[in-house]
């Protein structure tokens, strides 16, 4: 059973930063941040994964969010910088041990078979 803990959420004004942490014990193939904004589901933030595959972002968080895998800690972190108040959610790290790609798994949270509680980003004024 994989076993996910989150922590870095909070409260920070528009244009801060933050940064998620994401500690997973057990063996997986693809770690990602998703966010769900007040009303609206879970969409996918950024996921890396084992494979030579390049990290995938949303879009709205290219350039701005990086995610980083450090192997030895089996931690994934989510540096977000610029933050916009459109950012704001509770922000999920899930893992999975499927062979897809990390970009499929990225847009479809459905498909991610483990999840942590979550952590909450507020980015307000």
């Amino acid at each position: 059973q994989v076993q996910i803990v989150e922590s870095g959420g909070g409260l920070v004004q528009p244009g801060g930063s933050l940064r998620l942490s994401c500690t997973v014990s057990g063996s997986t193939s693809v770690i990602g941040w998703f966010r769900r904004a007040p009303g609206k589901e879970r969409t996918g933030v950024a996921c890396i994964g084992n494979s030579p595959e390049p990290a995938t972002y949303a879009d709205s968080v290219e350039g701005r969010f990086t995610i980083h895998l450090e192997k030895t800690k089996n931690t994934v972190y989510l540096q977000m910088n610029s933050l916009k108040p459109e950012d704001s959610g509770v922000y999920f790290c899930a893992a999975d041990r499927g062979e897809l790609s990390t970009r499929w798994y990225c847009a479809t949270p459905m498909a991610m078979d483990f999840w942590g509680k979550g952590t909450l980003v507020n980015v307000s004024s």
